[in-house]
């Protein structure tokens, strides 16, 4: 699992299409109270063990409040 903290912008020349895979949300309860979202993604249909957990995302406030202006202003 990785815990996001902050968020650094950094172009991509050329990006390449990626594949669709599902992802769900989880809201966590901290123990100082406060909430964090967690995103986790799963592998892939052609994956060896489809629907296996591949990657978890963790935003704490910081990184959630960075990640709502970034929405804001490229109007996503």
């Amino acid at each position: 699992m990785a815990l996001i903290k902050a968020l650094t912008h950094q172009p991509i020349n050329g990006a390449s299409p990626h594949r669709e895979v599902d992802c769900t949300y989880s809201i966590i309860s901290n123990a100082d109270g406060s909430k964090s979202l967690q995103l986790d993604t799963y592998g892939s249909k052609t994956r060896k063990i489809p629907g296996k957990k591949s990657q978890s995302l963790r935003f704490d406030n910081g990184a959630l409040a960075a990640l709502k202006k970034i929405i804001a202003e490229n109007n996503l």
